[in-house]
């Protein structure tokens, strides 16, 4: 299935399929109850998502949208979860993909915890590097979207950008 930027593949709360995510970008939003989202997650190539539901079913925790043009796989549930009891095997290549998702967030921790705002975004923005290159930080997220990632505001995020053009 090909989503455009924008497009969602899945919102809050409900359940269904699994997803794995073959080329493009994806972010997770929560929808809190006055409408108001945050950005809590990027979904890169190869991942399978949600994580939470890898090994057992949960509804969805957030609200996927495509971030560029990406092709997604859809994985039935039943049929994923009937493979991991048929090949147990399976369970290590979900721990090493837990276990890389879990080195990513505490990355993200790593720049939440930066006193500077220039730091958080220092530290954000060699993240993206790492793991969303050759995309650019800003030709993905909007200000808003990079302040929410960081716990900046997006006032923050334009003079610190701009800063950086001067420099």
């Amino acid at each position: 299935m090909i989503l455009h930027k924008g497009e969602t593949l899945f919102l809050q709360g409900q359940a269904g399929p699994l997803f794995h995510l073959r080329s493009g970008l994806l972010k997770i939003v929560r929808v809190h109850p006055d409408g108001s989202q945050i950005l809590v997650n990027i979904i890169v190539p190869d991942e399978i998502i949600p994580h939470h539901s890898l090994i057992t079913p949960n509804p969805y925790f957030g609200t996927a949208v495509a971030v560029v043009t990406s092709e997604v796989d859809i994985l039935p549930a039943a049929a994923w979860y009937e493979e991991l009891e048929q090949h147990p095997e399976r369970y290590r290549s979900i721990a090493l993909q837990l276990q890389e998702k879990l080195r990513m967030m505490q990355q993200r921790i790593d720049q939440l915890t930066a006193i500077a705002p220039a730091d958080k975004l220092r530290k954000l923005e060699a993240w993206f590097d790492h793991y969303i290159s050759p995309e650019k930080l800003t030709d993905v997220l909007t200000q808003d979207e990079i302040g929410q990632f960081i716990g900046l505001r997006r006032e923050t995020i334009n003079r610190l950008l701009r800063a950086q053009k001067e420099s």
